[in-house]
């Protein structure tokens, strides 16, 4: 499954993720996958939520060779007005470089970044000090 297969998944941790990791991963997740005619994978999105009051969009995935044709905005709009987000009181991503295409489905930066908080495993938070 793609992007199971891409170098790097996940995005920024250094190394890859083992297979058994990437599966129980999209096990608890809400997947959805972008095909072109042929049946050949080029993007793929997935969110984890309770469903009631949070959701959180990761992993939003788009082949290189068709970046900037709207796929990843198509992804994540499926998500923000599918039914079974629609009572959602929080929906939160991070983002690199993609601010302008999630801003355009109305996400902004926190409200109160002053009451968001993070625990990052000793591994994760080494690769975030070296600024990878």
């Amino acid at each position: 499954m793609w992007p199971a297969s891409t170098a790097g998944w996940p995005p920024a941790t250094g190394a890859p993720a083992s297979s058994a990791r990437k599966s129980r991963s999209r096990s608890r997740s809400h997947c959805l996958g972008a095909y072109r005619e042929d049946g050949a994978q080029v993007g793929f999105a997935r969110v984890i939520s309770d469903r009631a009051s949070f959701a959180w969009l990761a992993d939003v995935w788009v082949d290189e060779g068709v970046r900037g044709q709207g796929i990843g905005r198509r992804l994540a709009s499926w998500f923000v007005e599918h039914p079974d987000y629609a009572g959602i009181r929080r929906f939160g991503l991070t983002t690199a470089d993609a601010h302008g295409v999630y801003a355009a489905l109305g996400f902004k930066p926190l409200a109160r970044p002053d009451r968001l908080m993070e625990r990052l495993s000793p591994a994760f938070a080494a690769i975030m000090e070296a600024g990878e």
